[in-house]
């Protein structure tokens, strides 16, 4: 048998996260995209992205709603699972492909993914207390991983060109 670590999150709670994910692309998919994505409020509440993303096994499209803050023209999240021990595929899927696509709700970005490190990533991190939501205490939260949450920057990027 398998000791269960001090904190970790139930399964109950993770399937409850898990059904409450797939309720929301269907919503956003079925509302042809007038519901589920929205911009971020500071103070108020994050907004929600669709992350496009390509299997990084299977070579397949793969999509995720999450949520997001704005820090200049960069979109900032966290690679967590619904604080559950696994990196979420969308976070693994973009370290093997970082370029990629987010539908905001005022449109598509195209993006480059990267894991911010030291005092940015401080700094970063330190900004989601300003977004109710992403839980009372991040950091006891954040506890419960086995290894550091990365957050994640998407960049705008410049080295796309218009088709036609």
């Amino acid at each position: 048998m398998t000791a269960v670590r001090e904190g970790a999150p139930r399964t109950s709670a993770r399937l409850f996260v898990r059904i409450a994910w797939r309720l929301h692309r269907a919503l956003y998919r079925f509302s042809g995209g007038r519901i589920g994505l929205s911009r971020p409020k500071d103070g108020a509440k994050f907004g929600m992205l669709r992350l496009a993303s390509v299997g990084r096994r299977s070579g397949q499209p793969r999509i995720a709603i999450i949520g997001y803050y704005e820090d200049g023209l960069n979109l900032v999240t966290l690679a967590m699972n619904g604080w559950g021990r696994s990196e979420p595929a969308w976070w693994l899927n973009l370290q093997a492909q970082p370029d990629t696509t987010v539908g905001l709700a005022d449109g598509p970005r195209a993006v480059r993914a990267r894991a911010a490190t030291g005092a940015e990533r401080e700094r970063l991190w330190a900004r989601f207390a300003d977004f109710p939501g992403w839980g009372d205490d991040i950091d006891a939260l954040a506890m419960r991983r086995p290894a550091e949450t990365a957050v994640v920057v998407l960049e705008p990027r410049t080295d796309v060109r218009p088709a036609g």
